[in-house]
């Protein structure tokens, strides 16, 4: 749906309640579309994902994190140690 600046600006309520019902509405201006607006969806990115099918769910539980102590000196300074030693 196509919209005018000036029509946007004496009716902004109505063309934000189309956007909330789902409508993309195109402002445009001198016929050249400048803008959209469009509503924000209550859905998470994940679930909306799912639901258009570009992410599959998991098919098992994630497993629990490693424990934070580190038993060998390589692992001791962790990954910003490194990174230094990396960079060198």
């Amino acid at each position: 749906m196509d919209v005018s600046v000036s029509a946007l600006r004496a009716e902004l309520r109505q063309w934000i309640e189309a956007a909330r019902a789902g409508e993309d509405v195109v402002i445009t201006e001198r016929g050249i579309p400048v803008a959209r607006l469009s509503g924000i969806e209550a859905a998470d990115l994940l679930s909306r994902l799912e639901r258009d099918g570009l992410l599959t769910p998991a098919s098992a539980p994630r497993p629990p994190a490693r424990s934070t102590e580190r038993s060998t000196p390589a692992a001791k300074g962790g990954v910003s140690d490194l990174v230094r030693r990396l960079r060198r």
